[in-house]
């Protein structure tokens, strides 16, 4: 597959979808109750969604997706605490395990897929599951689970990093174990508040202390649901930047600027004009200039959006340094923008970009979800046609992306 874009303006109203790293987590909590999960302002035609939601019926859920809302249900089949899965794996394999670990003792799934960031492993995973008193093993592709009692048990668990994944896991196993879970040196971000909020809907107790610690006090059992999914901020971002370097002007639907001060204080200082509304974020033209940044834990700008930042200074005048502390070296798709033109090099664990050079055509590969995404915004300001392979990367997490582009030209 392969997508071409050349030189867009984008001008209109465009609305950001649900967060497909929040809907991820919320499916696979899911799992954790018997009765009825609907969710809305859900995101079903992302790819990464329906990989998922497939995954559950193979495990024996009901699914029902209508428009932009998703019912999980029991059927008349019993839960199988095994995924047998030949297609396409997704990293969150890892939460489905420890919520079948959590619900029934046991699980097995396909050892997680995704995007390979580096050394990208899960060991931490193993590790929390075992502090919660699980065997964990390998079995072939498989990553297997079984708590040694036949119920998880409360436990202190110390991250030696702030873990998305790693915390969303233990939040999940927890809240089913008996007894009292500690969780220090969390990640707390939005995805993992909206995760927290449904399962509190759900009946789950847990408290959260800001990035010290999280305590979970397990529950016999949880209840249904029905919750609103939060915005996609990586989304929002990808249309704020579209609208400057393309020199447009978008209104940004759904936008949660709450979620993303620090970026666009960045980028309100690198030239980005905006308007706050009541639900929405203006995004009117602006000259970008180089920028400055290093990720880290929200509310910094997170790895994932480093290519964003990329894109933007290669479109400014004079030199932009990235520095990326999550996932060292994660600049695989500088070489791809390279070949557009792009002037970039990696002096140790920093991207340097030397903008301005106008973009020419050629033709790209999709190494994962967000370097195509900083393929295609390049492409938009190119005079010449680009062509994107792998371009299914990018469908992962952007719903609706060619409608959404063709309402803004």
């Amino acid at each position: 597959m392969a997508l071409s874009i050349s030189k867009t303006r984008l001008n209109g109203l465009v609305k950001v979808s649900g967060a497909k790293n929040s809907s991820l987590r919320l499916l696979a909590a899911s799992l954790l109750t018997e009765e009825t999960v609907f969710l809305n302002n859900f995101p079903n035609g992302l790819l990464d969604v329906e990989i998922h939601l497939r995954m559950l019926e193979a495990l024996g859920k009901n699914v029902t997706s209508v428009a932009d809302t998703v019912s999980i249900s029991v059927g008349d089949e019993k839960i199988k605490t095994q995924l047998v899965w030949d297609e396409r794996s997704i990293r969150n394999t890892l939460l489905i395990l420890g919520a079948l670990t959590a619900r029934y003792g046991e699980g097995k799934v396909p050892l997680p897929g995704g995007c390979k960031l580096g050394e990208r492993k899960y060991d931490l995973h193993v590790m929390l599951l075992e502090r919660l008193g699980a065997e964990v093993w390998e079995e072939g592709d498989y990553l297997c689970a079984k708590a040694k009692t036949g119920r998880l048990k409360g436990n202190e668990i110390h991250l030696p990093l702030r873990s998305t994944g790693a915390t969303e896991n233990t939040i999940i196993a927890a809240s089913l174990a008996e007894g009292k879970t500690v969780l220090y040196n969390p990640h707390i971000r939005p995805e993992i508040m909206d995760l927290i909020n449904m399962l509190g809907k759900m009946g789950a107790k847990i408290n959260v202390y800001g990035q010290k610690c999280i305590e979970i006090e397990g529950v016999e059992q949880l209840t249904g649901v029905k919750h609103a999914v939060i915005p996609d901020n990586m989304e929002a971002l990808t249309w704020a930047i579209g609208s400057v370097i393309t020199n447009g002007e978008v209104e940004i639907e759904n936008f949660p600027y709450e979620h993303l001060e620090v970026p666009l204080v960045y980028l309100r200082e690198s030239g980005m004009k905006f308007y706050r509304g009541t639900t929405s974020l203006i995004v009117k033209g602006g000259t970008p200039y180089p920028v400055e940044i290093s990720t880290g834990p929200y509310p910094g700008i997170n790895s994932d959006m480093q290519p964003l930042f990329a894109v933007y200074g290669a479109m400014s005048k004079g030199e932009t340094k990235i520095v990326d502390l999550r996932f060292p070296g994660r600049y695989a798709y500088a070489e791809e923008l390279n070949k557009l033109g792009v002037n970039s090099r990696v002096e140790g664990d920093m991207l340097v970009i030397d903008g301005g050079n106008p973009i020419k055509g050629g033709t790209v590969r999709a190494l994962d979800l967000r370097a195509g995404i900083a393929l295609l915004l390049a492409g938009m300001t190119s005079d010449e046609q680009i062509t994107i392979e792998d371009d299914w990367q990018i469908y992962r997490g952007y719903e609706n992306l060619a409608q959404k582009l063709e309402n803004l030209k």
